[in-house]
């Protein structure tokens, strides 16, 4: 018996394997062997998801996240074994940063707060941060100008 998140992802990962060129679908075909030793995992691992008997454990996973050409993160998610918020992009929770919207350059002061450098070193964050900026880079009461 298969369970919804073994069948979509055994699916999931065939239609990758077709795509690829590993002929899975004839048995003399050798697809399966073919990825299994690209990979360096058993053929009976590859063997064993085709037939949505078990979901391959998380070094086969990774091997042949890296034999498809997809990260390992989006294998963990189709597979069910982890949600995207559980393996969120560090990179997505970063906040905008002030000024974005307007197309200006952040002032060191935002981005000291964007940093949370603390009250009592702000200033001196801002001070040293303004002596590496280009003199025509710096606009009244120590704003970026745009570029």
């Amino acid at each position: 018996m298969t369970s919804p998140d073994l069948d979509a992802f055994a699916t999931w990962v065939e239609g990758l394997m077709r795509d690829r060129d590993y002929d899975i679908d004839s048995p003399r075909g050798g697809g399966k062997s073919r990825i299994a030793d690209e990979a360096g995992v058993h053929r009976a691992a590859v063997t064993r998801l085709l037939q949505r008997q078990s979901m391959p454990d998380l070094e086969t996973t990774r091997r042949l996240a890296r034999v498809l050409g997809v990260p390992v993160r989006d294998m963990l998610i189709r597979s069910g074994r982890l949600t995207a918020e559980e393996l969120a992009d560090p990179h997505e929770r970063v906040p905008p940063t002030p000024g974005a919207e307007s197309g200006r350059r952040p002032t060191p002061a935002e981005v000291a707060d964007l940093l949370g450098v603390p009250a009592d070193r702000r200033d001196m964050f801002v001070r040293v941060v303004e002596q590496f900026l280009p003199d025509e880079t710096r606009g009244e009461g120590g704003t970026l100008a745009a570029d």
